[in-house]
């Protein structure tokens, strides 16, 4: 069931995001997801991966499993936070993951519909706040430290999508005021605190000389390659020189 206060929000080609979010009322089965930062949890939630993904690479299907939960969490999300103003209960300690029977993120249960915000935010690490501290930097820290994968990859994952949504959003005609601080989210290349922006610049565009051109290009590779079956992402930042082994997409292999 759509949640009524998001409801105008997720029409046309974001129709498919219209019950990606839920509420309490949902009653199928979930796992918090703080859990899933625990050995145990992490443990189980690549074990359930496994069963459609095969691999062994804990790190890979871990990567390729994050970026169905960033996809699913951050578009939703932050349209929310952007068009309507409005901040979201997804910090680890109140959202609820329910998985899908092919071991990915299906939906997310959240205890209420958000609130808007009671003034204007600071800057968009205020204003994305309970996204980015509450969610993605507890996961990036206690995954990176499980299976030792860079937090870089994790980070490059979910602001692959938040750059693409900006994007989006702006074709949609989304006036330019609402979008500011997604644009600066991702521009900023440090945080108010002096730190490195872990979100800074996730993509380039690259002049190419065959096929598409400028090519949309991330920095860091999600190396799903590394997985049975699955070839480089087409905006893989190895596409000119595909690692030993990987599989080129066939839109692209042509022009490589």
């Amino acid at each position: 069931m759509t949640i009524p206060a998001l409801a105008p929000l997720f029409v046309g080609d974001f129709e498919y995001y219209r019950t990606i979010l839920v509420l309490p009322d949902d009653t199928r089965p979930a796992t918090p997801a703080r859990d899933l930062v625990t050995e145990d949890g992490l443990s189980w939630l690549l074990e359930c991966y496994r069963r459609t993904q095969p691999g062994d690479d804990d790190r890979a299907l871990l990567s390729q499993w994050s970026r169905t939960y960033f996809a699913k969490l951050v578009i939703p999300t932050i349209t929310a936070n952007l068009v309507l103003d409005r901040e979201l209960p997804v910090g680890l300690d109140t959202l609820e993951i329910i998985m899908g029977c092919d071991g990915l993120p299906e939906a997310f249960r959240i205890p209420d519909e958000g609130r808007p915000f009671e003034r204007v935010p600071a800057s968009p690490f205020e204003r994305f706040g309970e996204l980015l501290e509450e969610n993605f930097e507890p996961l990036v820290v206690g995954w990176s430290r499980q299976v030792k994968l860079s937090g870089k990859v994790l980070w490059n994952n979910a602001a692959n999508y938040i750059e693409w949504l900006v994007g989006a959003l702006t074709q949609m005609g989304v006036p330019s005021a609402c979008l500011e601080d997604g644009r600066r989210l991702i521009e900023s290349e440090y945080r108010p605190d002096g730190k490195r922006n872990p979100m800074y610049r996730p993509v380039r565009y690259i002049p190419r000389n065959v096929g598409p051109s400028p090519l949309r290009q991330r920095r860091q590779c999600c190396i799903r390659y590394r997985l049975p079956g699955l070839e480089l992402c087409e905006n893989c930042p190895h596409i000119d020189r595909p690692p030993k082994g990987a599989k080129l997409p066939e839109s692209l292999a042509y022009s490589v």
